[in-house]
């Protein structure tokens, strides 16, 4: 960090002493609650796995107002149509406090420890500002300012090697809403869905008739790469045995690691290549039509578990039982023998490289397909009794 963005958040943090001694802490529960702001922390994937916390407000306060916080670039085509969100809005933009408080909500939720999200939070006087509390490890977004800041709004427990989604369930409890369900809720509009139609019909795929799988050979943090030629021989292999249709998928960021899968496939296997082809909304479309899809660790394998579509997520160094897909027809892989997880949800930055690319390199080709032959055989039967139907 550099020493101006420093400077900013100490002046943030000593604005935040100052209204503290006048104003007190943002702990006071509304009777009534019509309008309620939520910051969905992290990225794509940790967005889509904050859905279930709309959800819940939306079906256990239905007259509320619900207003997205943060990344509106993120945010806005990520969560459109899938009615959870009434409004976005940048919290980077000038003279956020005063347009924060020009919503008078009665709640704001931050879904993972953030410190500025939740300092502007409380500088605008929301009643009650909700923020995590980690415990069970080491979280690198819990600094000292964050640490302080607790002190002035309500915490909720954050439990690192827990099931994420559930957790993040818990910042609805101090409004008296306790929920379990961690189903993912996404949606589209016509004008995408009627786009990626026409691409299908362009790549001559038909979901009726094809087995069709998707492949993302990429992830955010790099450490999770499972590798261009890995990739390349799953897809030689799926080809070969299923003659399916396979669609790779990546956006600008993902270009080499696209383009070096792509480099060691068999000339035989045909793949149809939609790099930089997609925005985010045509994304969720493209990906809710496919009957299985194949990743690392990253965020388009929560948009296929939010439309349902089954999964094959290559683990590596993360822990498995904190955000993966899961149920029937979501297959986790993970190294094969006992290891010490190195990323978590609440921290993918202080890790042992090493290790970690390790743990990576350590899945095979064949533990990966032997996954996707179980899974493809439920598919399989599940599609054919579909269309026989």
């Amino acid at each position: 960090m550099n020493i101006s963005k420093r400077i900013e958040r100490i002046i943030l943090l000593v604005r935040c002493i100052v209204r503290a001694l006048f104003h007190g802490a943002a702990n006071q529960i509304s009777s009534s609650i019509s309008r309620i702001i939520v910051v969905p922390t992290g990225k794509l994937g940790d967005v889509v796995c904050a859905t279930p916390v709309l959800y819940a407000i939306r079906k256990h306060l239905p007259k509320a107002r619900i207003i997205v916080a943060g990344n509106s670039k993120l945010h806005r085509p990520l969560l459109s149509d899938s009615g959870l969100v009434d409004e976005y809005f940048n919290l980077e933009e000038k003279g956020v406090v005063e347009r924060i408080r020009k919503y008078r909500a009665e709640v704001a939720l931050v879904t993972g420890p953030s410190f500025e999200p939740t300092a502007l939070l409380y500088l605008a006087g929301i009643p009650l500002v909700v923020a995590p509390k980690v415990e069970g490890g080491f979280s690198p977004s819990e600094t000292k300012p964050y640490k302080i800041l607790q002190r002035f709004v309500k915490t909720y427990i954050y439990r690192i090697g827990e099931y994420a989604p559930r957790e993040r369930l818990k910042a609805l409890e101090p409004l008296g809403i306790i929920s379990t369900d961690t189903t993912k809720h996404l949606g589209f509009s016509e004008r995408a869905d009627k786009k990626v139609k026409q691409f299908f019909i362009d790549n001559d795929i038909n979901v009726n008739r094809d087995l069709v799988i998707g492949i993302s050979p990429s992830a955010g943090n790099k450490i999770k790469n499972w590798g261009g030629k890995k990739f390349a021989n799953l897809a030689d292999y799926l080809y070969a045995e299923y003659k399916t249709k396979i669609l790779i998928i990546g956006g600008s960021r993902d270009k080499e690691e696209v383009e070096e899968m792509i480099a060691h496939l068999n000339q035989n296997t045909q793949i149809v290549n939609t790099l930089e082809k997609f925005n985010i909304e045509e994304l969720k479309v493209a990906i809710s039509k496919m009957d299985l899809f194949i990743s690392v660790d990253t965020g388009p394998i929560y948009i296929a578990e939010a439309f349902g579509v089954p999964t094959v997520d290559i683990t590596g160094p993360i822990d498995e039982r904190e955000q993966p897909p899961i149920g029937k027809m979501h297959v986790v892989v993970t190294p094969p023998e006992p290891r010490k997880p190195q990323l978590f949800v609440m921290n993918a930055r202080a890790y042992n490289t090493k290790e970690a690319l390790r743990q990576t390199e350590s899945i095979s080709v064949e533990k990966v397909t032997s996954s996707c032959n179980i899974l493809i055989a439920l598919i399989i039967n599940d599609k054919g009794q579909r269309i026989s139907g």
